[in-house]
């Protein structure tokens, strides 16, 4: 991937704090809008999930979710122009009360402060959604395959 494209696509990561998330639960496709923060390395990006919404049952250990980030549309911009980024995932839980959760969250909270107050709550975990195959779309007739390799090309 050309260092143009490594640099749009590290830029949507860092900027962008909302993805579209989709699961499945019960055999029933599940799409929601979660905050993230991507890991320093930018191999996962981190969510946190309330155990009372219906998605949360979706973020099992090992499960396979759908990841949608996007710039914001606007009037002024041809919907097709949008740089976006599609992939596949992979849900890791963070283990309330590991070096991972508390590490996980102090990311998030650096990003929402208001997430302090939701993660002190007991029905919240923290899943790291590790990012696997997918495409990256620049604009109109710009789309490259993603893997691992590009995120660990990201780097830190």
């Amino acid at each position: 991937m050309d260092p143009a494209a490594i640099s749009g696509l590290r830029a949507l990561l860092d900027t962008e704090r909302i993805l579209t998330l989709a699961v499945v639960v019960d055999g029933v496709p599940v799409a929601a809008l979660l905050p993230f923060a991507p890991t320093p390395d930018h191999m996962a990006v981190l969510v946190q999930a309330s155990g009372l919404a219906r998605h949360t049952r979706g973020l099992t250990e090992g499960a396979t979710v759908g990841v949608a980030i996007h710039v914001p549309a606007t009037p002024d911009r041809d919907a097709l122009q949008i740089p976006r980024l599609t992939v596949q995932a992979t849900v890791r839980v963070l283990p309330r009360g590991s070096a991972a959760f508390d590490a996980a969250a102090a990311r998030l909270i650096a990003r929402f402060p208001d997430a302090a107050t939701t993660l002190a709550l007991p029905d919240f975990q923290v899943c790291a959604l590790e990012l696997g195959r997918g495409r990256y779309v620049e604009g109109f007739a710009r789309a490259l395959n993603v893997g691992p390799d590009t995120f660990r090309a990201l780097g830190p």
